[in-house]
């Protein structure tokens, strides 16, 4: 966004009653948009309905340069492709927003927990920052694994509801397949198995700072036996923590039938 639209944009902000958590971004590479924004934030300072603070973050320029490598990244303002020619001139546009920042947070040993936390710690209340909720999905393998999976878990192991003529069409949602899945002696031996795994872990993943654990169970379809452990993963963890449930190839096969 152009500077110079930020105060129109925040005074359209206001006039809605929804608590809006807004992040814009200036690209420094349109210089001539860039150089507006110290003269912004002076006419933003004087508004009295209006708080605002800047965190800047910096780091040494060894450390970026090794960055930019990493990543195998050019910087965008190093017109002849050297790294650190982009890094200086970046220092001088950024300069004076330097100075106007009331903290300037050195992430040059910073790990991305670390930073992720310093950051929660400027904007987030207590609540939100040490938020952590948990997806339990299921899905069907034939259809690829979720991609933001954190945690898999196969069960096509399992019986199979899908050769029961009565509960082919059924999901694991329904209570016919769902007993039929959990009440073999090997479903339940593994889902206890399975909780003992997942319940002893989760602390460690919100002290590490995670925000979202998404706990993926599969079978081959994602219509039965997936359904079913996810839908008994969720409640139960729903008893201690914060659970979002969902099925993403619930329906996949009934509505693959109908277009055909």
């Amino acid at each position: 966004m152009p500077p110079a639209l930020l105060p129109k944009f925040l005074q359209l902000v206001e006039t809605k009653d929804d608590d809006h958590k807004l992040a814009l971004v200036v690209d420094m590479r349109s210089r001539s948009f860039f150089s507006e924004i110290q003269a912004v934030l002076d006419e933003l300072e004087n508004q009295d309905d209006l708080d605002f603070k800047i965190l800047f973050l910096d780091a040494a320029d060894k450390e970026l340069v090794a960055r930019y490598k990493e990543t195998r990244r050019s910087h965008p303002l190093a017109a002849d492709g050297r790294i650190l020619d982009g890094i200086k001139l970046e220092r001088e546009l950024l300069a004076p927003l330097k100075n106007m920042s009331q903290n300037v947070v050195d992430t040059t040993e910073l790990t991305p927990r670390e930073l992720r936390k310093t950051i929660a710690e400027q904007f987030s209340d207590q609540e939100q920052a040490q938020s952590f909720r948990i997806e339990v999905m299921s899905f069907g393998f034939k259809y690829g694994i979720p991609i933001d999976a954190d945690l898999v878990f196969d069960v096509r192991f399992l019986p199979n509801p899908y050769y029961l003529p009565e509960l082919r069409n059924q999901t694991g949602e329904d209570q016919a397949v769902y007993d039929y899945v959990m009440n073999h002696e090997e479903s339940e031996s593994f889902y206890q198995h399975l909780l003992a795994l997942i319940e002893p872990i989760l602390p460690s993943y919100k002290k590490e700072g995670k925000s979202v654990l998404t706990i993926a169970v599969g079978c081959t379809g994602g219509q039965h036996r997936s359904v079913a452990f996810a839908k008994r993963i969720a409640e139960d963890l729903a008893k201690n923590w914060p659970v979002n449930e969902s099925h993403r190839d619930k329906d996949r096969r009934k509505e693959t039938v109908n277009r055909s």
